[in-house]
């Protein structure tokens, strides 16, 4: 599904430049679940960035179900981030002003889904994370659990076909990020390819696979997860 060629990045620092991804190859098949671990300044998130479509200015090539990115220009991969990819990030990212119920309906309006079909999908997508009771409430209503929750639920509603979790359960505790992990190997069980970036050892063996960076660097794309308990 995912595959990535000899991708970089770098910013101009002084006389050369600064590299915050270098040569990366790597492959995700479709229906895995990914994680991706590595100190802070490894280049975790500027990978899922661009896996996401999020980040430009890069070289390299990177194929998604065989669409060509890395020769799109912005408003085309823009429209493949939306038919593709759902993205759940540590912050939230909910609209304070929204109901819950609003924040899962806006990704659906930004893709012009009818307006009946748009109410049957948020109430399914309520039911499926047991939040129907909070639909009304407002996102600072809710515990940090329950935002990130809505952030998953918000991300799947559309039914992508990717899911890219960057550090979802970082500023959670454990209770709650077991929530979210089990959210997210459930959708992988159903089919839905997930790529998930987590410093936690617990979170990363719900996984496949681990992908290792350093210093922009992939040193092991090999490692086997261990079975979650």
């Amino acid at each position: 599904m995912i595959k990535l060629s000899n991708v970089e990045k770098s910013y101009p620092s002084g006389a050369g430049n600064a590299w915050v991804l270098r040569r990366i190859n790597a492959d995700i098949r479709e229906g895995e679940f990914a994680t991706i671990m590595g100190p802070s300044g490894a280049g975790k998130s500027t990978l899922m960035g661009i896996i996401g479509m999020l980040d430009g200015g890069w070289r390299g090539e990177y194929f998604l179900d065989e669409h060509a990115v890395h020769r799109l220009d912005n408003r085309r991969r823009v429209e493949l981030h939306k038919q593709y990819v759902g993205f759940v990030f540590q912050q939230y990212h909910l609209i304070d002003n929204l109901t819950v119920a609003e924040n899962l309906d806006l990704p659906l309006a930004y893709r012009d889904v009818r307006r009946a079909e748009r109410q049957a999908l948020v109430a399914d997508i309520l039911d499926r994370f047991q939040m129907a009771c909070k639909k009304d409430l407002y996102p600072n209503q809710l515990s940090g659990g329950q935002q990130q929750l809505v952030a998953v639920a918000r991300a799947v509603i559309g039914k992508p076909k990717l899911i890219l979790a960057d550090e979802p359960t970082g500023s959670l505790h454990s209770s709650q990020g077991k929530m979210i992990m089990d959210a997210l190997k459930t959708m992988n069980e159903h089919g839905t390819t997930i790529v998930q970036v987590t410093h936690n050892e617990a979170w990363a063996a719900y996984g496949h696979r681990i992908i290792q960076l350093a210093d922009g660097w992939i040193v092991d794309a090999q490692g086997k997860a261990s079975a979650a308990c």
